[in-house]
């Protein structure tokens, strides 16, 4: 079946609307193996996300508090704010590319994520890809809400006048800083657990509700400074020579990876898509452009905070607690809330959610896979991993990074380069269709992704005292690699998949319906 042609639903061939492609009626795959109502295509009638929505989307997931302090950590790293700026804007317009890539698939065919990797890597081997991701995603969830949780305990203790924090401890936390944690938690539960379409109405008021709550966070932080502080004027300690580009690299490759996780299961999203110029629009529109804004947002109102306090504050929560009235408390809270939720629920719950689904259709839904996200995210505690810059963008996004760079590689170059964008659409739902390869798993996927799993972050070092691994790399010799882990991941894993395919002989006829 090529991208144009189009069949009678009594054919049992995937019908085709305007170039997306859709089951027939009557004919959907029903193995419970492999299928349950979340994990089959969106008909095309229920893809309905405008550009607006996908735009809307990216502005409630980038105002955030991590993505505001991905500047402050390069600062904190010897750069100065332009150099921060433009390395956060340049691996923005980086990791757009591959997330335009894959959430291709999305508006064409309706699919998730896990459904997708189904064609590269077989209809059991995407569990692979879709539970590395998962792991990612929970252990994001746990930092976002655990961030969540206490920005709203530091703004609640100033509006009660510091009681909270002389409350009675537990496990070495005020009960109180645990109250506002579990209250967080199950919002944003409460919230993905009404599904997709409370998520797309969710995020439509959040993203201008965020952008106004910093925008007046700037505007006061200025009227009290009675002008932007001197941070501006602030040399880079790195200069732009030799010192600079050891720390830029590994910086822009952490920059990447901190939006890598989205690169893969973006077609979560993009299976609601009225179309490919939604999606595209959208994410344009949206990313590159929100994520450097944001960063000069968070320079300029830090800047600001130097002035008036002698100090910079980077943590915008820390700095909102600084408000001398109850309003503005209240309104940063607020802002603390919108903007935290709609990063948490929309960049990981829906994916793992999703991924769990796949991995056990009969057991787990969409909703159970949200519930088990939500905890696992607790039990594994991964909010250590923002104790200092360089854990947290060396070390946690580096080889996050590698890992996934290396996934998106093989499904860049199975969709676009062996099969041409054209798949069988219920042959992704059937042991006995094109994606069974051997059991259930594609060999040329599992070494194509060992390959360059290795090569990524094989060389993955710490200087002494700052991280996990031994100064000299987990493997020697790979250790120039590591600071370029997810170019070297995305290269390594797409050129040799690409060669072990064609070597088997696949080309894009032997994917499409007969």
């Amino acid at each position: 079946m090529t991208a144009t042609d189009s069949a009678p639903a009594s054919s049992g061939r995937p019908a085709i609307a305007d170039g997306r492609a859709e089951l027939a009626p009557g004919t959907a795959p029903t193995d419970p193996r492999f299928v349950n109502d979340d994990l089959l295509p969106v008909p095309v009638a229920e893809r309905r996300w405008t550009t607006y929505n996908f735009a809307a989307l990216w502005v409630g997931m980038a105002h955030n508090i991590p993505s505001w302090m991905l500047a402050s950590g390069l600062v904190a790293l010897g750069m100065d704010w332009k150099q921060a700026v433009l390395t956060i804007a340049l691996a923005n317009v980086v990791v757009l590319l591959p997330m335009l890539l894959t959430g291709h698939a999305g508006p064409k065919y309706g699919i998730p994520f896990p459904v997708l990797a189904r064609a590269s890597f077989g209809l059991r081997g995407a569990n692979l890809p879709a539970l590395i991701r998962a792991g990612v995603a929970c252990a994001w969830f746990g930092i976002q809400t655990w961030i969540g949780g206490q920005g709203v305990f530091i703004l609640l203790d100033k509006v009660f006048g510091g009681s909270w924090a002389e409350a009675s401890r537990i496990g070495g936390q005020p009960w109180t800083l645990w109250l506002c944690f579990v209250l967080f938690w199950a919002l944003e539960l409460a919230i993905i657990y009404r599904g997709m379409d409370a998520l797309r109405r969710f995020e439509n008021w959040a993203a201008p509700f965020v952008i106004v709550g910093a925008l007046a966070l700037l505007v006061w932080i200025t009227v009290k400074a009675g002008g932007l502080g001197p941070l501006l004027d602030q040399p880079s300690r790195l200069g732009w020579g030799a010192d600079f580009w050891p720390v830029f690299f590994p910086a822009l490759m952490g920059m990447i990876a901190f939006w890598a996780t989205l690169s893969l299961n973006i077609p979560d999203f993009t299976r609601f898509g009225a179309g490919q110029r939604a999606q595209v629009w959208g994410q344009t529109l949206g990313l590159p452009t929100t994520m450097t804004l944001f960063a000069l947002l968070s320079v300029l109102v830090t800047s600001g905070s130097q002035a008036v306090y002698g100090a910079p504050v980077w943590d915008p929560v820390e700095l909102a607690a600084k408000a001398d009235n109850v309003f503005g408390l209240l309104f940063a809270l607020v802002t603390v809330l919108v903007a935290t939720l709609s990063v948490n629920i929309a960049a990981n719950v829906v994916s793992p959610a999703y991924d769990l689904a796949n991995l056990a259709p009969k057991l787990v839904n969409f909703r159970t896979g949200a519930l088990i996200t939500g905890v696992v995210g607790v039990l594994i505690m991964p909010w250590k991993l923002t104790a200092t810059p360089e854990l947290y963008i060396f070390t946690w996004l580096g080889l996050v990074g590698g890992l996934l760079g290396t996934v998106a590689g093989i499904l860049i170059a199975d969709y676009w380069l062996v099969r041409r964008t054209a798949l069988d659409l219920e042959g992704l739902y059937r042991a006995d269709g094109p994606y069974w390869y051997r059991g259930g798993w594609n060999p040329a996927a599992v070494l194509a992704f060992a390959v360059g799993g290795v090569l990524a972050v094989g060389g993955s070092h710490s200087a002494p005292g700052t991280g996990p691994f031994p100064e000299d790399g987990l493997i020697p010799f790979l250790k120039p690699l590591a600071d370029y882990g997810w170019a070297v991941g995305l290269a390594a894993s797409l050129l040799l998949y690409v060669a072990l395919m064609r070597r088997r002989g696949v080309s894009p006829s032997s994917s499409r319906s007969s």
